[in-house]
C-alpha cells in the first residue's frame, strides 16, 4: 500500500482518499494528487463553484447586518466582488448598504 502525502495546508499526516481527491480531516482541505499547490486559497460558493475577483454573486439567505436594523434580502445581487483571506472572505459594495464583508457560503455565483 502506498503512503499518502501530508496535507499541503496544515501538514497533517491523516489524509485519506475519496475517489480522485485527497482530503485532510483536520482542516478540510481537498486536492488532487500530483498537482502542485500554488499557495493561493480557493474560495467556493454555496454550490461548490470556484469564485474569482470580479465575479457577480447573489445572496442565498436573509442576512442580518450587524449594528443595524436592516436585512440583506435573498436574491440581492452583488457585483464585482473582491476575495480576501480571513473570517469573511468577500469584500464588496452593495447598492443601498455600502461596503461590507460576506462569507462565501452565503452566496451563489451567477
Amino acid at each position: 500500500m502506498s503512503e499518502l502525502p501530508p496535507c499541503p495546508k496544515c501538514q497533517s499526516v491523516y489524509t485519506y482518499e475519496d475517489g480522485a481527491l485527497l482530503i485532510c480531516p483536520e482542516c478540510g482541505h481537498e486536492w488532487t494528487p500530483g498537482t502542485e499547490e500554488n499557495g493561493e486559497p480557493e474560495f467556493k460558493d454555496a454550490n461548490g463553484n470556484l469564485l474569482a475577483d470580479g465575479d457577480t454573486v447573489t445572496v442565498i439567505k436573509d442576512l442580518k447586518l450587524k449594528g443595524s436594523s436592516q436585512v440583506l434580502k435573498v436574491g440581492t445581487k452583488v457585483k464585482n466582488i473582491r476575495l480576501v483571506e480571513g473570517d469573511h472572505n468577500i469584500d464588496c459594495k452593495i447598492d443601498g448598504f455600502g461596503a461590507m464583508k460576506l462569507k462565501s457560503e452565503f452566496v451563489k455565483k451567477i
